[in-house]
């Protein structure tokens, strides 16, 4: 999956909200009229990530470098990791570490018209796509109830099935009421169509399981669907809770998981990733319409392209040809030259194999006849907030659309020996280790 996000900037104010952060000087990048009534606005954000319950503490979280993983002594019993196990003492060293929410228990239930008995039964990742759906409204400044029984659409990614077993494996399902309310409350099928019950949303309602890219497979299925004018508004994606041990623990045992805790993407000690957890939301409008409305316009979406590695060396590795393939689609779409992007927010999930496929696919498109004084630079915002699977692509978009707003690339933390898997003296690509304007 791979887009181009720009600035767009029409001279007028923009309005002040909660999450806002307008007393940060915004950065000025001309766009083309031409192809203008292809590209997508991004009018609305909202997240609750780790250590983040909302945008402006993000921001805050990444323009100070923190790192937003926690870890569980061995043997203890304590915080979210001391919930997952029984005996901490026994589990791989991976599995003590995460990038946690706090308070996945609180929710509003009579604000959405939910009862108490019902919202027993419903998946924490569906509460938390309620709430951040209306927080990112909010922030685009609509009213949702002005979008009851319009072709508002809702596209999303999500593959966790935890509390479904939690469910299956304590709770009392026998009643009807229980089990209706556990089939509609813990299916993946149904967690994004409830935005559109609750909103009263009646345009495109999808659930998208693409593993890590999930989230911006259903940013690529909003922003097909508006050009196509299947819908007018559409939010876009992921969520991701961590309430079971047993797919840590298959992770750790597969040697996908960081044994330290650490995320070091394009360092020589990479040893792979730390699970996280969080959400996010965009609201997405085509650019024509958003400035027609006068809307506050945080980014915009020049394209998006997606393919699929098809055949190559495992079914988990990745294959730099088709990563160079479809960043060339996406660029040939959005009618920019490569040597037009100044910043790549990686995939960089911390794996040896992983790491050096991905930035050689990408500086060997965004690299050429680029100098080193003008090189690609590059960052992952997993190393802050840790892997967040099918809702890491959205944080990714979010964290680019605020430091292209703001003038400001957050520093990419854990990189102090680039790997020697990557020819960093023939590829003009910099990994952005301090921040930068």
């Amino acid at each position: 999956m791979a887009e181009v996000t720009r600035e767009q900037n029409d001279g007028r104010p923009s309005s002040a909200t909660s999450e806002r952060l307008d007393d940060t000087e915004s950065r000025s990048i001309s766009i083309s009229q031409d192809s203008a009534n292809s590209r997508i606005a991004i009018v609305g954000m909202a997240c609750r990530f780790p250590g983040a319950p909302d945008l402006a503490t993000f921001w805050e979280k990444l323009v100070t470098g923190t790192k937003c993983v926690v870890e569980c002594p061995p043997g203890v019993r304590e915080g979210r990791v001391g919930d997952l196990y029984d005996n901490t003492s026994t589990i791989p060293s991976a599995c003590r570490y995460g990038a946690f929410l706090t308070d996945i228990d609180q929710f509003d239930a009579e604000f959405f018209r939910i009862s108490p008995s019902e919202a027993e039964f419903l998946d924490p990742q569906q509460r938390m796509m309620l709430e951040t759906s209306w927080r990112a409204l909010e922030n685009a400044n609509i009213d949702p109830e002005q979008l009851r029984g319009s072709s508002a659409s809702v596209y999303a990614g999500m593959s966790n099935n935890d509390y479904r077993y939690l469910i299956l494996g304590g709770a009392d399902t026998s009643q009807p009421a229980a089990s209706l309310y556990t089939i509609t409350g813990t299916s993946l099928n149904t967690a994004i169509g409830r935005v559109s019950f609750a909103l009263g949303f009646e345009g495109p309602a999808m659930t998208v399981d693409t593993a890590c890219s999930s989230s911006l497979v259903a940013m690529h299925q909003a922003t097909t669907a508006l050009q196509l004018g299947e819908t007018d508004i559409a939010l876009a994606g992921g969520v991701q809770l961590i309430l079971s041990g047993k797919l840590t623990e298959l992770r750790a045992n597969a040697g996908m998981l960081s044994p330290d805790g650490t995320c070091k993407t394009f360092d020589e000690s990479a040893n792979g990733y730390v699970r996280g957890e969080g959400c996010g939301i965009i609201v997405l409008k085509r650019l024509e319409d958003a400035q027609r409305d006068g809307d506050h316009i945080w980014a915009e979406v020049a394209a998006t392209a997606i393919n699929q590695d098809g055949t190559s060396d495992g079914l988990t590795v990745p294959r730099g040809s088709a990563q160079k393939a479809v960043i060339v689609a996406a660029l040939d779409q959005a009618e920019i030259q490569p040597l037009e992007v100044d910043y790549l927010e990686a995939h960089g999930t911390g794996t040896p194999v992983g790491d050096p496929i991905e930035i050689n696919a990408a500086a060997e498109i965004y690299g050429a006849g680029r100098s080193a004084n003008q090189p690609l630079l590059i960052g992952s915002v997993k190393t802050n907030i840790g892997h967040l699977e099918p809702a890491a692509g959205v944080a990714g978009v979010i964290k680019a659309a605020m430091a292209i707003r703001f003038g400001h690339i957050p520093k990419h933390l854990n990189f102090e020996n680039p790997s020697s898997e990557i020819a960093w003296d023939s590829l003009p690509v910099k990994v952005v280790s301090e921040a930068m304007p």
